[in-house]
């Protein structure tokens, strides 16, 4: 039988083999493993994980219940090869987690975050010119930060002014047409970074100063110490990201502009919303809805157009 380090690498191999990036579970399966030596145990039992999930006191509970679910999805792979394990029982921390709800940018704070962005230190200066350039874009495009990070070369055309949208959330592949303005900076973008980094050990669209593909986590602890820099953020230390505006908040801001904008205009938007959904690749149009219920002027505004459509009637 093999150790438990030796089987969470032969676990995350697998997983991965399915088509999956597992990278965040997979560094949180090595500090479990690294935390069961610490406790002299090479199995794994429901106390130890329940403690271990709950070791980082400043987090929420959501992510607590999340550490734990990452142990028993593991924990229930081991368990047909080690009859010692235990299991982690469903709902043994029940929190559910709640979508957060969306921050919406202002232009000045959206032109703020590409100025400061823009402004990163590199040798090269590519890092300033890839993190403004991949902000801009998330907030002209309500793409997922994923999904831009993901971009590759031919992905992107540039004579055209189109994305080819095809590592999703959900394994759908999109077009999403993009305004001239965002193609020019993406021209503009591919033409410094190719002389600024002409040797490149990626197709990656969006590349590091060494040449390599971005990662998520680092693109977001990026984005989270250019939110500090101009005051979106309270100051943090270290590697934490701390808590505030989020990547994901660019699409939000997208998202509810979008739909502002059409209740302003008098658009039948139960009409629309399929054509936003399909955008911004939504598996079903209740995904898009959400934003009604999430940001209080939409709420609004449908409440009025609701009762303008009731009067309609009655009159």
């Amino acid at each position: 039988m093999n150790t438990l380090r030796e089987a969470v690498e032969e676990y995350v191999a697998i997983r991965r083999g399915l088509g999956t990036e597992f990278r965040l579970p997979a560094a949180a399966l090595r500090r479990f493993v690294e935390f069961l030596e610490h406790e002299e145990s090479d199995f794994v039992t429901i106390e130890l994980a329940l403690r271990w999930a709950q070791q980082p006191v400043q987090c929420r509970p959501s992510t607590w219940a999340d550490r734990l679910d990452v142990v028993r999805r593991f924990a229930v792979w081991r368990s047909a090869t080690d009859s010692r394990t235990q299991i982690p029982p469903r709902r043994l921390l029940p929190h559910r987690r709640q979508r957060n709800t969306p921050y919406i940018y202002t232009d000045e704070e959206i032109v703020q975050l590409m100025a400061e962005a823009s402004r990163l230190s590199s040798p090269t200066g590519l890092r300033a010119l890839t993190y403004s350039t991949l902000f801009g874009l998330l907030a002209t495009t309500g793409l997922r930060p994923g999904e831009g990070i993901a971009l590759e070369l031919a992905d992107v055309d540039l004579l055209g002014g189109v994305l080819a949208v095809r590592k999703t959330k959900f394994g759908k592949s999109r077009f999403v047409p993009i305004h001239e303005s965002t193609r020019r900076a993406l021209a503009d973008y591919s033409e410094q970074r190719d002389h600024l980094c002409p040797r490149r050990l990626t197709k990656a669209f969006f590349i590091s100063e060494r040449g390599t593909a971005l990662y998520h986590e680092g693109v977001a602890y990026t984005f989270a110490r250019v939110s500090c820099a101009i005051g979106l953020r309270a100051a943090i230390e270290g590697r934490r990201k701390g808590h505030g505006p989020r990547l994901m908040d660019f699409r939000h801001r997208f998202a509810t502009r979008k739909l502002i904008e059409w209740y302003r205009a008098g658009l039948d938007v139960e009409r629309e919303m399929p054509k936003l959904a399909t955008y911004l690749g939504h598996v079903h149009v209740r995904h898009t809805y959400w934003y009604i219920e999430a940001v209080p002027e939409l709420l609004q505004l449908a409440t009025e157009r609701l009762s303008q459509q009731e009067q309609g009637v009655t009159s």
